[in-house]
């Protein structure tokens, strides 16, 4: 019998498999990956790459981005479409190969799904599933509806933007329709509830305090929501979570404190779990020449909070990785104030997460011996595709997983400055000015190389949508 020829082969390679990482490669025809191991049990391929002895890794999912926030330009829907081919751009340059974005109007999404798969399938450059923000009593009807349509994820703000950011136009919840979240969600198979976990009645109060006492500083952002309002809602979270036997996820977790509360809760044999981002395990809010461009919510914190993330990472309390990727004009941004102007009038949300998210992850991460390239592949990869239903076609290279991966380099570097990120917006970042080591040097998509060198190889569109049902890994 005659061994059918590959599309695409990766020879040369560290291999991080689910089982380890190996020297060799991995093979792949028709968009799957068909073979895994030594180059001597691969097929031949109509196109080979010498990784030259880098890691071949499966790529980043970001489960975590906001496509439509440009619709302070835009409409909503037409904004959608907009950063769907902008920020996927900068996605693949920067090895995220699926993501997770949250939709968010205050219209029923039913009636929309047909748009929003389209908007996806018609201007990514990468495969993508969508998250639902649940802020109107009409969104909590819709949560059976939207699991049958592949939706089996509700972000809830408790009690985040109750007064902040009314422009976005998002009710906040209180702990009774918490409960009622979470209460519907435990009857959905793989149906997870994710919290914005910020208390902002002691935010207003803290926020005009330091108003009176005329502060317009980074810090002050920070002291105007201190960890204690996110260690407030976690803890009600976890409580609420385990009195309706249901799942819970807190979306961009900041503080030492959340890492503690939620080790807590896991103990007891709370479903509760956490997401970091990489903002929070580089910068702290000491860091003043971030200015604006440093204003996220939650706000950057100390030194202590970054060490223990970390710490939790490793240990297993925070097992994901996101980035809170949030696309806005730099004019927008700094509300025409320059990057130091008013800390209480900028927007919050960092730019061009997707696209620093492996390179800072590889040199924080990995170049800093702060985690091990098998735990990192984990909490932004494999991890991603099991919480959100997506595992083993994503997060994983073994036979008959999508062939999505990433070529890195730990020792290639570059400054990030205005020409390194590929987005709408590449002008500004956290991480601005900064040297990261652990770069890509190959993108691949479904079998096809999408990037090599810095080139794009490819066109927008033509991508999955890519439904959650109620079979999957079990969400323990």
């Amino acid at each position: 019998m005659v061994e059918q020829t590959a599309d695409l082969r990766v020879t040369n390679a560290r291999v991080v498999t689910p089982n380890g990482t190996i020297n060799g490669g991995v093979a792949a025809t028709d968009g799957t990956i068909v073979g895994v191991g030594t180059e001597s049990n691969l097929p031949e391929a109509d196109r080979e790459i010498d990784a030259d002895g880098n890691y071949l890794i499966p790529g980043f999912i970001d489960p975590h981005v906001h496509w439509g926030l440009s619709r302070y330009e835009y409409e909503y829907h037409e904004g959608l479409e907009h950063d769907f081919e902008t920020e996927t751009r900068g996605a693949v340059h920067g090895g995220v190969t699926t993501v997770v974005n949250f939709l968010l109007q205050k219209e029923p999404y039913l009636p929309d799904m047909d748009f929003f798969k389209r908007a996806g399938e018609e201007n990514s450059y990468i495969d993508f599933a969508y998250h639902a923000i649940v802020h109107q009593d009409h969104h909590v009807e819709e949560i059976e509806g939207l699991a049958e349509e592949g939706i089996r994820s509700y972000k809830v703000f408790f009690n985040w933007y109750k007064n902040a950011s009314p422009e976005l136009g998002i009710d906040h919840s209180n702990a009774g329709g918490v409960y009622k979240v979470l209460d519907k969600v435990s009857d959905i198979p793989n149906g997870v509830v994710m919290f914005h976990a910020e208390n902002e009645d002691l935010a207003t109060e803290r926020r005009k305090e330091l108003k009176e006492e005329g502060r317009n500083d980074l810090k002050a952002w920070s002291e105007s929501a201190p960890n204690i309002c996110e260690a407030m809602q976690i803890e009600q979270i976890g409580r609420l979570t385990e009195y309706t036997d249901s799942r819970a996820y807190i979306v961009h977790m900041s503080t030492a404190e959340g890492v503690d509360i939620c080790k807590r809760f896991q103990e007891q044999g709370v479903n509760l779990h956490a997401e970091t981002l990489p903002a929070f395990l580089s910068h702290t809010y000491e860091q003043e020449d971030l200015g604006v461009w440093g204003k996220i919510s939650p706000p950057l914190r100390g030194e202590e909070s970054k060490k223990r993330l970390w710490e939790g990472l490793r240990n297993g309390v925070v097992d994901y990785v996101g980035t809170d990727h949030c696309p806005h004009k730099i004019e927008f941004k700094e509300k025409e104030e320059g990057k130091h102007g008013d800390i209480w009038d900028a927007i919050p949300g960092d730019n061009n997460g997707i696209e620093y998210f492996l390179p800072v992850m590889m040199s924080e991460g990995v170049n800093k011996n702060r985690i091990s390239m098998e735990r990192l592949v984990e909490v932004c990869s494999t991890n991603n595709a099991k919480r959100w239903g997506l595992y083993p076609r994503k997060g994983a290279i073994a036979e008959g997983s999508d062939a999505d991966m990433v070529i890195v380099d730990l020792d290639k570097s570059a400054v990030v400055d205005d020409d390194f990120y590929h987005t709408m917006e590449p002008r500004y970042s956290t991480f601005h000015g900064e040297e990261l080591t652990g770069l890509p040097t190959h993108t691949i998509v479904g079998g096809e190389v999408v990037v090599e060198d810095g080139e794009l190889r490819t066109d927008p569109g033509g991508r999955n949508y890519l439904p959650r049902g109620p079979e999957g890994v079990e969400l323990e």
